[in-house]
């Protein structure tokens, strides 16, 4: 059975049917189905290699799944490439911007390849914003992790993407990078676009979201959105985590 987005009264813009992926014998995803409505904030939790990261790479089209289909708006995404990729914001362990470029000159090569108006004062106006204006004219290769952290935050905005990718993206960042990714994860609530984060950290991620996605083993061990404290929450998820 499908798992609906029914309740938030929002239409759904993501859906998985039967999607799951191998490596050889081994599933990285065993089958799931799922849907994710517009607007939604869904937070991804579960054990290493529960199948965290794989599930992010199978609906942004970084790997293609071994069997099911996924579907954006109802269209299939395997048919909507480009223009679905144009749709998506990234945020991982890879920084994906070019050593030898300035923040600004990586900022702004993205925001012209996106086709967004005046790209270099877009691309100004975010790094003001992840505070990282003072170092933007200087090498990507002098920076500390926590300073690529948040230019790959600024580059992942830059064309208003309808759905946000999160994957562990607090990894590295100090107390006021940390802040500075909520305060952007709420106003990119506020603006109703899709977000879907990936973390070990079940307090923050459980508070962020509409609705929870425990994975264990490559399985749903747990999809919805639970009555229950934040400080109740880790308790739940080792339950969830263990049971399975």
């Amino acid at each position: 059975m499908i798992e609906t987005a029914a309740d938030s009264g929002k239409t759904p813009v993501l859906r998985l049917i039967d999607v799951c992926k191998k490596y050889g014998e081994i599933f990285a995803l065993r089958p799931l189905s799922l849907e994710i409505a517009a607007g939604e904030f869904l937070t991804v939790l579960g054990p290493n290699g529960a199948g965290k990261s794989t599930l992010l790479k199978l609906i942004s089209q970084q790997t293609k799944a071994t069997s099911g289909e996924i579907f954006y708006k109802d269209m299939p995404v395997k048919d909507l490439s480009v223009g679905y990729r144009g749709k998506l914001g990234v945020i991982s362990h890879q920084p994906f911007l070019y050593e030898g470029l300035s923040a600004l000159e990586n900022l702004t090569f993205y925001a012209s390849l996106y086709n967004v108006p005046n790209p270099s004062a877009r691309a100004k106006h975010l790094l003001e914003r992840v505070e990282m204006s003072r170092r933007m004219h200087d090498p990507v290769r002098t920076y500390s992790r926590g300073m690529l952290q948040r230019t790959s935050i600024a580059r992942a905005l830059l064309h208003e993407p309808e759905i946000i990718f999160l994957d562990e993206p607090y990894t590295g960042l100090d107390r006021q990078a940390a802040y500075i990714l909520t305060a952007i994860l709420k106003e990119q609530i506020e603006r109703n676009t899709t977000i879907i984060l990936v973390t070990h950290d079940l307090a923050l991620g459980y508070e962020l979201a509409d609705r929870t996605l425990i994975l264990s083993g490559g399985k749903i061990v747990f999809y919805g959105k639970d009555e229950i404290s934040a400080e109740r929450f880790e308790s739940f998820y080792l339950e969830k985590v263990n049971h399975a």
